[in-house]
């Protein structure tokens, strides 16, 4: 120990040997001390007792700091500030808000020991709120009190509210104070206010190391990295801001890659050991380019270091495990550490690793467990549960945000507008429309876009339209693709490349979705010249490169035009691998045009790709059964059966105020299966006398033609169309969904229907959108 300067009294003697204890980081010097003090009866001596708290409490034995406090007889604003310094920097704010609410008059040491609390605990709004408060109360900031409250506002990155506190700063005289130029510099910078964050720095005469840490991480704000590296060699004395400023900077403009080449060097060169921040920043970038023995690594100091994972050090731990995919250990941190600190990045990375294999029910345990959801959270758990296909999930939990969660955001309502999308549920969709609206965020482009995209998908093209003609003078790439998009599925192909070329004359530049909007729209209306005009200038004019997406586009461009040798030798010379997608759709287009050798080529393909692809062997046996092969398709057919491979069977469901109906072919489930049949041998009759031939050559099946048409009748469409008539009034327009592409004979019928009942019957099938009215299809019988 070293020795004490010579004291005047046993009292002064005692205090300076405490202090150079707390100097020298001895936690082995105040029991001894205090016991010395206790025998010598000096323990009434009100300084002398305050010097004991204090050591104890940096020593971090907080309970004895306590115990001495409740017995002094006699405390002063000292005694009081000493414990409430001690409980607001170990996090114990509710604690050193009981010391503060005890004090006679509170000083500004007290008001600023309790902000520097809220600041550690990363609660900055309620920090500037006690400033606030002080101000009112009349107790005069100090710079201490300032350098605190700046970080709290560069923290939140809250520019006005730090001019604010800039000109109280000017009006009490203390902008001459280095660190209180130090702070100032940060809030700038961290808040992006480049140019008055350079003309502070102007006015500090005397600049420390914490002058040129605000400068680097000026430098990374704005994203000039060299200047901010060039910066940093030329310190001669560096702290451990310094470093995290370099690695921190470096991670946030996304060179992770010098991030953890910083990092080496600072364990290299540098005596001091990464903090928390440090190593966040460094973990976030292990995160970033899936590094996972960097993580491994960092993670083994962590151990060895005993360093407390409960905050940011935790959180990057289990962002790191998650995206890497090691999202069972980050579970395993996530159990050891709790869950109540769990920060809503590590959260979201952690759901989107339990998404990623398909495991969605340990991530809404930890949301339920969490226990301040914000409008993040609730955001995140709605994506994830649409992302990983559970979508009615995602609509339960909208609504419990709506009854017990915070209000909902932009982004909460396009991302539940997605869900109602999927579901192709037009009276949620109009629901989520009308809360947008009076939430006073529909004139946001992400919910507008979701909306252009709602109404698209749930069969209503009009209200697409009206939603798209809302956002003039604010759309981006994303609003003009969904509408392009749309109007293509719904048939609208003229409209749809009109609008594209409205798109380009604005400068907007496509992207790869764009032009899979515009090869569709051109495959859906038969467009081959306009087809193979664009797929050149995507590249040629645009620079998008050819995806296998763009290339199944333009197969079934030329397929379904009966150019079945341009498709395949556009899928034989293709750049890149041909999928199962583009050998689909020379697959099915050598079903329309009854081509069995080439379906046999294609099929070999597919299958070879997966093995297991239902689609493949059903096509390729409805092909030999359409060209009368019927010993060929039974060996097929006995071949999936032989591989249990199981045939996606054929769907159709509609919506009826909240209840969705589903119906498949023969449906024998339905509660009301009798008068639906009823009512399709009603419809069959009276379209029959209007000229409908039922298309018997759609059963491809070596069945006599009597139980061919028995067959045809009952299909999923019809029953669901059937059941539609009968269940909502007159006028109606029916929206029928089905999971395949929509049959020759059915398409037929429906066109009948239509006719015959007077009303609108939009179907979705798995590639387009038929709207049938007055006997006449949108897709002009080219599908």
């Amino acid at each position: 120990m070293h020795n004490p300067p010579p004291c005047t009294s046993k009292a002064d003697l005692y205090s300076s040997i405490l202090q150079t204890g707390i100097k020298t980081k001895c936690p082995f010097t105040v029991k001894p001390i205090h016991a010395l003090i206790l025998k010598s009866g000096l323990q009434f001596g009100v300084f002398l007792m305050n010097n004991v708290m204090n050591a104890y409490a940096k020593s971090g034995f907080i309970s004895d700091a306590r115990n001495v406090f409740d017995k002094m007889p006699v405390k002063n604003v000292s005694t009081y500030n000493t414990l409430l310094s001690a409980y607001a920097k170990q996090g114990m704010i509710h604690e050193a808000l009981c010391v503060f609410d005890e004090m006679p008059e509170p000083d500004s040491v007290s008001w600023t020991s309790l902000i520097v609390g809220y600041n550690r605990m990363g609660r900055f709004e309620v920090a500037f709120q006690k400033f606030l408060e002080m101000i009112k109360s009349k107790v005069v900031p100090t710079e201490y009190t300032f350098t605190n409250i700046l970080a709290s506002c560069a923290a939140i990155e809250s520019l006005d509210v730090g001019k604010k506190v800039h000109s109280f700063i000017v009006k009490l005289g203390l902008s001459g104070y280095v660190s209180v130029s130090n702070s100032l510099l940060n809030m700038y910078a961290k808040t992006g206010d480049v140019r008055t964050a350079v003309t502070v720095l102007d006015r500090i005469k005397l600049k420390n190391v914490s002058t040129w840490n605000a400068i680097i991480s000026l430098h990374m704000q704005t994203g000039q990295v060299e200047q901010a590296h060039a910066q940093f060699e030329q310190m001669k004395e560096r702290d451990i801001i310094s470093w995290n400023s370099m690695i921190a900077g470096y991670n946030q403009c996304g060179f992770d890659v010098k991030a953890l080449k910083i990092f080496s060097e600072m364990l290299d060169e540098s005596k001091l050991k990464p903090d928390k921040y440090t190593l966040a920043s460094v973990l976030s970038s292990c995160a970033n380019l899936e590094e996972l023995e960097t993580g491994k690594q960092i993670h083994a100091y962590i151990i060895r270091t005993e360093l407390d994972i409960s905050g940011a050090a935790g959180n990057a731990l289990i962002y790191m495990y998650s995206k890497c995919g090691g999202v069972e250990i980050a579970r395993k941190i996530l159990q050891k550490r709790g869950k109540p600190s769990l920060e809503i990045i590590a959260f979201t990375a952690l759901l989107d690793g339990y998404i990623k294999i398909g495991d969605i029910t340990p991530a809404r345990q930890i949301f339920d467990s969490l226990e301040n959801r914000d409008v993040v959270a609730w955001t995140a758990m709605i994506v994830g549960y649409s992302q990983n296909g559970h979508n009615n999930e995602a609509m339960k939990l909208f609504k419990s945000m709506f009854e017990e969660g915070p209000l909902p955001n932009n982004y909460t309502l396009a991302a539940i507008l997605s869900v109602s999308s999927n579901l192709a549920s037009l009276n949620h969709g109009k629901q989520i429309h009308a809360a947008a609206v009076k939430l006073g965020v529909d004139s946001s482009i992400s919910v507008s876009n979701a909306l252009i995209n709602m109404y698209a998908r749930s069969g209503n093209i009009e209200c697409a339209r009206k939603a798209f003609a809302l956002v003039q003078g604010r759309r981006d790439s994303v609003s003009w693709t969904s509408m392009i998009v749309a109007l293509g599925q719904h048939g609208l192909a003229d409209m749809a490349l009109e609008l594209f070329e409205k798109m380009l004359s604005l400068d907007i530049k496509p992207d790869h979705i764009t032009y899979i909007g515009v090869l569709s729209a051109c495959t859906h209306a038969g467009l081959v010249e306009k087809g193979r005009s664009y797929f050149k200038k995507m590249k040629d004019l645009h620079g998008v490169e050819p995806t296998s997406s763009h290339c199944a586009c333009m197969v079934d461009l030329f397929g379904r035009a009966g150019l079945l040798d341009e498709a395949q030798d556009f899928i034989e010379n293709m750049k890149i691998v041909p999928d199962v997608i583009a050998w689909g759709s020379l697959l099915a287009s050598c079903r329309a045009h009854k081509n069995v050798d080439l379906a046999m080529v294609a099929a070999e393909n597919m299958l070879s790709l997966e093995p297991d692809n239902s689609g493949a062997y059903s096509a390729l046996a409805n092909v030999y059964s359409a060209s009368g092969k019927w010993e060929e398709a039974a060996k097929i057919r006995k071949s999936m059966k032989d591989r249990k491979v199981k045939k996606e069977q054929g769907i159709s469901w509609l919506q009826l105020k909240s209840e969705v109906h589903v119906f498949g072919a023969d449906d024998s489930i339905h509660l009301q299966r009798d008068e639906i049949y009823r009512k399709m041998a009603e419809i069959w009759e009276d379209i029959k006398k209007m000229g409908f031939v039922p298309e018997t050559s759609s059963v491809l099946h070596d069945l006599d033609e009597e139980l061919k048409e028995e067959i045809l009748k009952h299909h999923s469409e019809k029953l669901a169309i059937a059941f539609g008539l009968m269940s909502t009034p007159d006028g109606t327009t029916l929206r029928i969904m089905k999971n395949l592409r929509v049959c020759n004979d059915c398409h037929s019928a429906i066109k009948f229907i239509s006719k015959l009942v007077g009303r609108e019957i939009i179907v979705r099938d798995a590639t387009r959108f038929h709207h049938f009215k007055n006997g006449l299809c949108s897709c002009r019988d080219y599908w």
